[in-house]
């Protein structure tokens, strides 16, 4: 997990409990699993006894970090930024502890709370004079706006994020004696300006500490789907389809990521790669990753009813089990499946399985075909076996209230959605 780390850091942090901070900006009202690198930071430097700092930036993010942006970012209102910093300070409560008692006890801060009423002539006088123009251009976030494929320059707002962001680290080294700051290797030129910032202003020493980007294994950017990104809240990405993320990624970042979002210990990772790459084709690696994930950011109910729902489309779920699905999840399990629709009128009066199967949809080429699988005991309806060819079906089949599901053989989904 370790890219950058300032000289001296490690011995500052075997000398005594030391407060680190890790500055989240909220523009949205959900973390992502693109936050989880940050998050685990704090969290091991919570267990190993040091204070962890989560830095909501209500005032950073009125501006948008550049780092690593290839555009200008749409500015967010107060009211949408205060809205997402109330639910953000819900989901860290997950992963930090800030009810202890102990001294370490994690703290969270809004940097909007001490810059909401710092002027404009302040920040010129007492912060910009202290930092060259030509510092703040060599940094890479700034370089590659002027310099990348994109070259499209910045405003001068952006162009004063990292001295804001810096100014948070003195700010917090002043009112809550924090050392250190911690990020993403993109933030490195945001922090050493922090870094460089105290030194000026008040002549003290500061330490640094940054992981690695995380990707995948072809290089492609983590934590993006064709959906778009993977959320931590329920609202926009269902604990299912969070389990399924991590039980799909590939054997190599299977063995990369076990290392990085979860609190296994060194032995338990070893041997977890040692048993799947004798038996690869079990998952092992990724079963036990994507187990951790979901507890750890969801609950182990919610990783109990993941696993169940998997079941359903690829082991030997009952029907029962089926039925309990609430609607969003039964829909993702069966994305991709192939669907058919008829009216509600049909099933209210009542409709022979032969005609449904091969004249209101093409689930059979026949009703001859249709009814020679029925009568093998080769076809399901709703995860039961229908054995009648004859019996019409009603409304009382549905499932969710609108669907029928069939499944011809172990692999063969077909979903019929009754409007």
């Amino acid at each position: 997990m370790l890219q950058d780390i300032m000289p001296g850091t490690e011995e500052q942090l075997m000398k005594e409990i030391t407060t680190a901070y890790v500055g989240i900006d909220p523009t949205a009202d959900s973390l992502h699993i693109g936050h989880l690198c940050g998050i685990m930071m704090l969290r091991h430097l919570q267990a190993c006894g040091h204070k962890p700092i989560a830095l909501l930036g209500g005032a950073t993010g009125m501006i948008g970090d550049p780092s690593g942006k290839s555009a200008e970012r749409n500015l967010l209102t107060e009211e949408t930024l205060r809205h997402n910093v109330a639910c953000i300070r819900e989901q860290l409560e997950h992963f930090l502890d800030f009810n202890s008692t102990a001294p370490n006890a994690a703290e969270l801060v809004n940097n909007y709370d001490w810059m909401k009423d710092y002027t404009f002539l302040d920040f010129a006088r007492n912060i910009g004079k202290l930092i060259t123009v030509n510092y703040m251009m060599a940094k890479d976030s700034v370089k590659k706006r002027f310099n990348g494929e994109f070259a499209q320059g910045m405003s001068f707002t952006e162009f004063t994020y990292q001295l804001l962001q810096g100014y948070d680290f003195v700010y917090l080294n002043e009112h809550k004696n924090c050392l250190m700051q911690m990020g993403g290797s993109d933030q490195w030129g945001n922090i050493t300006t922090g870094i460089e910032l105290m030194r000026k202003m008040n002549g003290k020493t500061a330490f640094a500490l940054t992981c690695p980007l995380i990707t995948k294994a072809d290089g492609g950017k983590f934590g993006k789907t064709e959906s778009g990104n993977i959320w931590l809240s329920k609202k926009y990405t269902s604990p299912y389809k969070f389990y399924q993320f991590w039980l799909n990624v590939s054997d190599d970042d299977a063995k990369r990521y076990i290392k990085i979002f979860t609190s296994l210990s060194r032995e338990e990772i070893e041997t977890l790669i040692a048993e799947h790459d004798e038996a690869p084709h079990m998952r092992t690696l990724q079963k036990r990753l994507a187990k951790e994930v979901t507890c750890m950011v969801h609950s182990e109910a919610d990783y109990n009813a993941a696993v169940e729902a998997s079941n359903i489309l690829f082991g030997n779920a009952t029907a029962d089990a089926l039925r309990a699905l609430d609607e969003e999840t039964f829909l993702q399990v069966f994305d991709g499946v192939e669907r058919y629709e008829i009216p509600m009128a049909d099933m209210k009066a009542g409709i022979g399985p032969l005609d449904l199967l091969a004249e209101r949809t093409n689930i059979f080429p026949s009703k001859g075909e249709a009814r020679k699988m029925i009568q093998a005991n080769g076809f399901s309806l709703n995860k039961e076996k229908l054995t009648d060819p004859q019996t019409p079906l009603t409304d009382a089949n549905l499932l969710n209230g609108k669907y029928l599901l069939f499944q011809k053989g172990k692999k063969s989904y077909y979903l019929v959605v009754v409007r």
